[in-house]
């Protein structure tokens, strides 16, 4: 690291310096991007691509401190000491079947090159950077277990950015949980004694039909899917045991909480209705809705602009899903804008597979990664923008 910046020097010096060093290293990280493109690893398997990264990591000189939170794909990587510190999120699992058809191949190379060209330009002095490696974003929710274990816990802002069909400055994502539900009824002969048979799958089956009913009056971005994981053993047997994993999504947290106690009632309506007993189990890690820190996001966005792309807020009742990010930004400001590598259709598709290694991906690459260097810069040399980040953080929490 070389010297601690101040005053208007951290625009005119730093940031020209932090996209220097991005440049230099633009044929490492468009390599780094390939190479976890062509091997793609699930959730919490991802031991290719961290043993890639952390090495990247370790030979800049980070002191890289593997499988972080208890999971070994995770990992944290610093440079600098205390506070004040920045995050910059590296996600690299994919998607089964699909590969990196969200396009985090491009995720973890940004972040890696934004820690590495901060640590080329700025002197210890002058803050923490850390390089924090979040396993399992597309199912099982490495984010949510780092967030529990204290890994943000002294971070003033975390940053990363996401490929997408849009150029958007913030992030439209909703919570998400998983629920399974299962009924117990009692086992019979549908012909020899059907009387005595409680028929478990139809009660579930019941569910789902009340459960549609109640999606007809859920807000905007409110919805809940289900499917059957266990209908029974055989068509000879009345089935004494049923179970389905739904999926529930809200604008917010609290709205996820309110759909939750009403898949609850339902279930215990149905049951009560069917003379049978149910039981209603969290099955997965519940993701927060994501909370903007505007202030940096436009910051982000002015960053980007230099290199041509423009990012405008998202359109009106737009929803593009669930991210652990969501729960980091329960904890600290953050930012998590869309950057489009292809015009039209969706990621989560063979086409988005092929645009996250495509001639135009490097390009976004490269941009994003300067950005979110020099956003990542002004958290840690202004003090006036972390505060006021935190204060508005802090005002959107109450």
């Amino acid at each position: 690291m070389a010297r601690t910046p101040s005053g208007d020097d951290v625009n005119a010096g730093v940031h020209a310096g932090l996209r220097v060093e991005v440049a230099k290293r633009a044929d490492l990280l468009w390599e780094t991007a390939l190479e976890l493109h062509a091997h793609p690893e699930h959730a919490f398997a991802e031991h290719r691509a961290a043993a890639l990264l952390t090495g990247e990591l370790e030979k800049a000189g980070f002191e890289v401190e593997r499988g972080v939170a208890g999971m070994p794909t995770a990992f944290t990587a610093h440079s600098g000491q205390g506070r004040p510190a920045v995050a910059l999120l590296l996600e690299y699992d994919a998607l089964p079947g699909l590969g990196h058809a969200c396009g985090h191949n491009l995720i973890a190379a940004a972040g890696l090159g934004a820690a590495l060209a901060l640590n080329a330009v700025l002197d210890t002095s002058t803050g923490r950077v850390t390089a924090v490696g979040t396993p399992a974003e597309e199912g099982g929710g490495g984010k949510v277990l780092e967030v529990e274990a204290g890994v943000f816990d002294d971070v003033d802002a975390a940053l990363m950015f996401h490929p997408g069909v849009y150029n958007w400055k913030r992030a439209p994502l909703t919570a998400q949980v998983q629920y399974r539900v299962a009924f117990h009824g009692r086992a019979a002969h549908p012909t020899g004694n059907p009387t005595e048979g409680v028929d478990a799958l139809l009660a579930l089956l019941e569910l789902f039909n009340v459960l549609t009913a109640l999606g007809r009056r859920l807000p905007a971005a409110s919805h809940m899917q289900g499917i059957v994981t266990d209908g029974g053993k055989a068509t000879n047997i009345v089935p004494e045991y049923a179970e389905g994993l739904f999926g529930l999504r809200a604008a917010t947290t609290d709205a996820l909480e309110d759909l939750t106690g009403q898949l609850r009632t339902g279930a215990e309506g149905v049951a009560h209705a069917t003379g049978t007993r149910t039981e209603v189990d969290r099955a997965t890690v519940r993701y927060e809705h994501f909370r903007d820190s505007g202030l940096l996001s436009e910051t982000f966005a002015r960053h980007l602009s230099g290199a041509g792309i423009e990012l405008t807020p998202p359109a009106p009742g737009v929803y593009l899903g669930s991210s652990d990010i969501g729960n980091v930004s329960t904890h600290v400001p953050a930012i998590h804008p869309f950057v489009a590598i292809m015009d039209d259709g969706s990621d989560h598709t063979p086409e988005f597979a092929a645009a996250a290694a495509s001639p135009r991906a490097r390009d976004v690459l490269v941009a994003v990664t300067s950005a979110l260097a020099c956003t990542a810069a002004d958290v840690l040399c202004n003090a006036d923008l972390r505060e006021e980040a935190r204060r508005l953080h802090r005002r959107a929490g109450r």
